[in-house]
């Protein structure tokens, strides 16, 4: 396993995590300083499958995405597993093979199996005891340094006195973090902060249920750690429509030059001189 989250937990407060759909995207998140990547359900499904997030792509999906990111950078990597993929044997060898394949870190959420976005409606959950026994067999299989958190989708449904009950035995369980989803105010953070012993994370995704708070806002509501699981990936789509769009309509790329990155900056990216260099000095002639 590569670093972990816990020593950065506590010397970066709050900790920014930001998703990475592909290897590059990591390189480039890494190359702009910061110190965690996330790999997405939603991302996964849509980048890498292009469907919708609705528990159609499996595990295997999901760490062939992980071992690619992980073989380009050693930053912690947080993985979204849905609802652990099966039963507590199952979940307990997800958690296995997720560190195997370089994860620092997981969350399990307590939603259904046949889940949905946790900013859609209509989302339903299992009872305490069901997601206790997820993050049981989760733990049975984790290591000192793995991060297992709980995710709780329980807000929309049942509040927050609700969410912080839930919360507390998933703590109980083993969780070392928790995952609050789809919270709507920093009160309620704040409740959060006051009421767990362990970090907790904000999901400022776009075009949510939870405004997109400011760092410093989060901070003082007692966040631990902030998760922009897509911001860029959407960046990248939006840019991506507008070439492609472009090369339809005006048959040239041309005017759009000043968007597009450059190939001395992928080079640059990807290190590409050095290892021109090897191959030139390993068949060189005496």
């Amino acid at each position: 396993m590569s670093k972990s989250f816990f020593p950065l937990l506590k010397n970066t407060s709050p900790l920014k995590i930001v998703g990475a759909v592909n290897a590059y995207s990591a390189l480039l998140a890494e190359r702009a300083g910061l110190k965690a990547l996330y790999i997405s359900g939603a991302g996964v499904a849509n980048a890498s499958y292009g469907i919708p997030d609705l528990a159609m792509t499996s595990k295997d999906n999901v760490l062939e995405d992980l071992r690619r990111i992980r073989g380009a950078t050693d930053l912690p990597v947080l993985v979204d597993c849905d609802t652990g993929w099966g039963s507590a044997l199952s979940i307990s060898k997800t958690v296995k093979d997720m560190i195997l394949a370089g994860a620092s870190g997981i969350h399990i959420e307590d939603q259904v199996s046949n889940k949905r976005c946790g900013h859609r409606p209509n989302k339903e959950i299992v009872s305490d005891s069901e997601m206790m026994d997820r993050i049981k067999a989760a733990k049975d299989s984790s290591v000192n340094d793995f991060m297992l958190m709980a995710r709780t989708d329980a807000f929309a449904q049942e509040g927050i006195e609700r969410v912080i009950e839930r919360s507390n035995s998933y703590i109980e369980a083993g969780a070392d973090s928790i995952f609050p989803e789809a919270i709507i105010n920093l009160e309620d953070y704040k409740v959060l902060s006051e009421n767990l012993s362990v970090p907790i994370l904000a999901n400022i995704t776009e075009f949510g249920m939870t405004p997109l708070y400011t760092e410093k806002e989060l901070l003082e509501a007692g966040v631990d750690m902030i998760l922009h699981p897509l911001s860029a990936f959407r960046a990248m789509s939006k840019a991506a429509e507008e070439i492609y769009n472009e090369i339809s309509h005006q048959g040239t790329v041309e005017k759009k030059l000043k968007k597009m990155q450059s190939r001395d900056e992928l080079y640059d990216v990807l290190n590409y001189h050095s290892y021109e260099e090897k191959i030139d000095n390993l068949f060189s002639k005496e």
